[in-house]
């Protein structure tokens, strides 16, 4: 069983703040910690499942040279293989060769989520909202609408309440959840102690892979459009000329493909 492990920081339980996951402010090296832990335990629910692949995908773009390299090294579980420094959603290789299942940990809610901690989608100073077709996503709506051009189902989300909420929305109940927080408002949240979120995480993975019982992969009809709102006229300039990518209105754009990666390999930065 090949399983691919998506790693974000925001929805990490114990993080609440920019500072935590911002590279080079103080806290940042705590949100490491917190979110290798967190990671660590998602690879050994794996193993315990039965997994004799697994790829870790650092999403997290800190900034700077940290930029998707937030995962310590040094403290990584074994058995696993990590990317580190690869730009955001744009390593498919496991999914070509063929995954059994993907998860999601430390995700975090869609741009707008009344309690959803540090809510944002991709860019919280250049995003507003994107759409899947007619459909509202999130960061985790855009990694299940890749994951699903390859028939690879997202089978279990960690992350604050509202996140799982979202998943859940998006996949169906079969998905599997743990929540690690619940948000009191964009900066503040009622979070388990790492020990214990981390042992959730552990568990549910474990439950989630064994069962398979898994929701479809997301699959959404073709030809598919992404539509994004931004969050100013200069931020679409960005986007001029890419084959599929039309620039729609002063703050929108849009890409169009017979499949979601077809649109998202035109659409994204390579580098």
């Amino acid at each position: 069983m090949r399983v691919l492990i998506w790693v974000d920081m925001e929805g990490i339980a114990g993080i609440e703040t920019w500072d935590q996951v911002s590279g080079g402010k103080p806290q940042y090296e705590e949100g490491r910690r917190l979110m290798t832990g967190e990671v660590n335990a998602a690879v050994r629910g794996a193993k315990a499942a039965g997994a004799d692949e697994i790829v870790v995908i650092d999403c997290h773009g800190a900034g700077g040279s940290y930029s998707f390299k937030s995962l310590i090294p040094e403290r990584l579980e074994r058995g696993a293989s990590y990317v580190l420094g690869h730009a955001w959603c744009r390593y498919i290789e496991p999914l070509r060769l063929g995954c059994d299942a993907s998860l999601l940990v430390g995700a975090h809610a869609m741009a707008g989520t009344p309690d959803g901690v540090m809510c944002h989608t991709v860019s919280s100073e250049a995003w507003y909202n994107a759409w899947i077709n007619d459909q509202l996503v999130g960061e985790s709506g855009i990694e299940a609408a890749i994951c699903g051009t390859f028939d690879a189902p997202i089978v279990f989300v960690a992350g604050d309440r509202a996140t799982c909420r979202e998943v859940t929305e998006l996949l169906g109940p079969k998905v599997v959840t743990a929540e690690v927080k619940e948000g009191l408002g964009r900066y503040s949240a009622r979070s388990l102690g790492h020990a214990d979120a981390c042992a959730l995480i552990e568990e549910r993975v474990t439950h989630a892979l064994t069962t398979r019982d898994w929701p479809a992969p997301y699959k959404p009809s073709s030809p598919i459009t992404l539509t994004v709102e931004l969050a100013a006229p200069d931020h679409a300039l960005a986007f001029a000329g890419r084959t599929g990518v039309e620039i729609a209105g002063p703050r929108k754009v849009v890409a169009r493909g017979e499949t979601f990666w077809e649109l998202w390999d035109r659409f994204w930065y390579r580098t």
